[in-house]
């Protein structure tokens, strides 16, 4: 009788290592992110290393005595690699490779890899494609052994790991028509987008840290099914869904990828057209994670990542969200008050527990707030023949008083400006 084999993935077991470069720097709330991407990524972290360092050596990231030490942490603990906190060059990734004779990884190799593991749309897989390509374009030589063939593990997952071994001007042809696949999605984005801005209603986008709650609001606001984990960059690609407000308008919904501290500027560059729907929106929902002590932070990259794309003057709500945990966290510590959450950059913040549905009426009272703001009054009588132009107020505007008179229909109503006539 024929015996059946179980092969199993090998799960990495892996070294942090980081560089600290003045005091009270955030290497340590870096380095702890960095770990949940590796454990989302599929490996294990069995021990993590700060060196202290005026400025991260050119040649080999760390000193020679903290690569000594990781020397022995890898024979001790049976490392099978490390994976150090900022984007590496070439020859540091070299350099520790030969120095460690052990896989060596960096931050961005470890976030592009969960993207490849996390694309799932064309458009996203052909992004994942581009950014991991223009990452290794650089570092043929520098990753060396680690992709000289095919195997397992973090960095050789996603389209193009069977190309590991393709020399510079293979890539840099695949780069050329990639590139052009990517122009062309953009310019249907763009048209998609020319629809929607056509009609009245709103565009709101959802933005946020990673693993803040975006998808989960979206979620339980639509019904759009968006996969929603305990992960980072549980989802990837946009959602797009419409909504019904109480007063009848009709809003579209976009959830957009989750931002996070030292994203990779090959992904930016690849997700420029996939980010930029922030860009295009006219309210702009905010989530917060309220229960991460990194929370301002947090915030602080979500801003700057929108003001590098471009993203500017637009009205923003915040939704600190998770009050549940921050409640918990609270009594743990003896409290009984929730604190006080402020965003400075918004023009309406608001607690929330988004899974239990929990501040939702405010939420949208916020939103019928904006759009009636953004909205011109209307006293009219409209003839019956035109009956037709009322149910488009409905659509897109809100309709505060319909009376049937002998002369025809007297309406008041909010309207977008684009309907006015």
């Amino acid at each position: 009788m024929e015996k059946t084999y179980e092969i199993a993935d090998e799960i990495e077991r892996v070294i942090l290592v980081g560089v600290s470069t003045y005091v009270n720097d955030d290497t340590e709330e870096s380095l702890e992110e960095l770990k949940d991407l590796v454990k989302t990524a599929g490996a294990e972290v069995l021990a993590t290393v700060i060196q202290n360092r005026e400025a991260v050596h050119s040649g080999t990231y760390i000193g020679k005595g903290k690569i000594e030490e990781i020397k022995v942490l890898i024979d001790e603990l049976g490392a099978t690699g490390i994976v150090c906190d900022d984007e590496l060059s070439p020859a540091q990734l070299r350099n520790l490779r030969d120095m460690l004779d052990i896989k060596v990884m960096d931050r961005t190799l470890v976030i592009l890899d969960i993207f490849a593991k996390r694309a799932t749309t064309g458009e996203g897989k052909i992004q994942v494609e581009l950014a991991q390509l223009k990452y290794r374009q650089s570092r043929l030589t520098g990753l060396g052994k680690s992709l000289s063939r095919l195997g397992g593990g973090i960095g050789t997952r996603g389209p193009g790991e069977k190309k590991l071994e393709m020399d510079r001007r293979l890539i840099k042809d695949r780069i050329a028509v990639l590139k052009k696949e990517i122009e062309d999605m953009k310019t249907h984005r763009e048209l998609s987008r020319r629809k929607r801005s056509s009609a009245p209603g709103m565009v709101i986008s959802i933005v946020g840290y990673t693993n803040a709650g975006k998808s989960t609001l979206l979620n339980e606001l639509t019904g759009a099914s968006v996969i929603e984990e305990d992960k980072l960059f549980a989802t990837l690609d946009p959602t797009t869904r419409s909504y019904k407000l109480e007063s009848g308008q009709e809003i579209m919904l976009t959830d957009t990828v989750g931002f996070i501290r030292k994203l990779p500027h090959h992904l930016i560059d690849a997700f420029r057209s996939t980010l930029e729907e922030a860009k295009y929106a006219d309210i702009l929902i905010h989530v917060v994670d309220a229960s991460n002590p990194q929370m301002d932070k947090q915030m602080h990259t979500v801003y700057k990542t929108l003001e590098d794309l471009g993203v500017t003057d637009k009205t923003i709500i915040t939704v600190f969200n998770k009050q549940d945990k921050v409640l918990e966290n609270v009594k743990a510590n003896g409290g009984t008050e929730l604190p006080v959450f402020r965003d400075f950059k918004a023009d309406y913040t608001m607690n929330a527990t988004i899974k239990k549905h929990e501040g939702f009426d405010t939420l949208l009272s916020y939103i019928e707030e904006i759009i009636r703001n953004q909205r011109i009054f209307i006293s009219r009588v409209f003839e019956y023949s035109r009956a037709g132009e009322i149910q488009r107020i409905r659509k897109y505007g809100e309709l505060i008083k319909e009376e049937y008179r002998e002369d025809g229909i007297y309406v008041e109503a909010f309207v977008p400006i684009e309907i006015i006539n």
